[in-house]
């Protein structure tokens, strides 16, 4: 290793300041002795973040949650982590200390964490700037299945549009999910259910969204998925995984030949192209896949130049 990248990671690792590093799966690949102690890991411990973050929640330490169902708080936070190039908050830490956090995004997904201690803020301060924070995650957030809303998603749609790669890479695409005869579940075996078939839903889907993509719930049965720097290739590949992930689910225990199925349209990123341009492609594309029989994925039938 050349001697002056040993001298800066030598300065990273002994700084005051709190730095990590996450790669496109959220999984630590670095993290200086100031992080480590933070965050109650070992000198060689390199975790997932969610099982990082689990295991301190169980010990109650590390960052503070208040929400007491841990599953329903990692899957709304992760619908929004690293899904932005670059954001800022705070966070309180159950030994009293207040940080500032920063999260940096490159096109690959990988994340740097810088965070600093601000404890010494005034009281009255951080509870009204703690109180910001929790309102703007709440604008943020669906309130039945704690993924991202439809907000969320569309400004990640003009996000995408707004950061294209080079023009030989993969421009992005956006797609559209729709429950297949909702209407009839919720008619057949009531609201409620239908409601905990969509939170089932937003579960296995987010399961299965990489790291640089965004789900999130439009509205309804509807849900859409932002795809940077992805062909319709890889898109239409990821999605058909998800299909038949969906498709193999038993989501009602007392009703074990239960299934169901939903429909997707997919459009890709053309040139000058607008939110409510892919988006108006995707929902055609979804108006053909459900008027072909439902449980498929339609991709835009006018797509733009080959997207590769």
């Amino acid at each position: 290793m050349d001697e002056k990248l040993r001298k800066v990671l030598r300065l990273l690792g002994e700084t005051d300041v709190i730095i990590a590093v996450f790669d496109e799966d959220d999984r630590l690949v670095f993290a200086n002795r100031k992080y480590r102690t933070a965050f109650f890991l070992s000198e060689t411990e390199l975790p997932l973040w969610p099982d990082m973050m689990r295991r301190n929640f169980d010990a109650k330490r590390g960052t503070v949650i208040t929400n007491p169902d841990f599953d329903l708080w990692i899957k709304s936070t992760l619908s929004r982590r690293g899904k932005v190039p670059f954001r800022a908050f705070e966070t309180d830490v159950h030994d009293g200390t207040w940080l500032w956090m920063t999260e940096t995004v490159d096109d690959d997904g990988w994340m740097l964490c810088i965070a600093s201690d601000i404890t010494n803020l005034r009281t009255q301060e951080r509870s009204l700037r703690r109180e910001r924070d929790v309102a703007l995650q709440a604008s943020l957030t669906d309130d039945l299945t704690g993924i991202a809303n439809h907000r969320f998603i569309m400004d990640r749609l003009a996000n995408m549009l707004a950061r294209r790669p080079p023009a030989r890479s993969a421009q992005g695409c956006f797609a559209i999910f729709d429950v297949d005869n909702f209407k009839q579940i919720n008619d057949r075996f009531g609201h409620a259910t239908g409601d905990r078939l969509l939170i089932e839903f937003a579960r296995s889907i987010s399961l299965l969204v990489r790291r640089t993509d965004c789900f999130g719930r439009l509205g309804g049965e509807e849900f859409g998925l932002v795809l940077p720097s992805t062909s319709l290739n890889e898109a239409a590949s990821l999605i058909d995984r998800m299909i038949n992930q969906i498709r193999s689910l038993r989501p009602m225990p007392d009703l074990p030949d239960f299934s169901f199925s939903f429909s997707a349209g997919l459009a890709a990123v053309s040139p000058a192209d607008t939110p409510s341009g892919i988006y108006g492609r995707a929902d055609a594309a979804l108006y053909h896949a459900k008027h072909s029989g439902r449980d498929q994925l339609a991709i835009e039938l006018t797509p733009g130049p080959p997207n590769e």
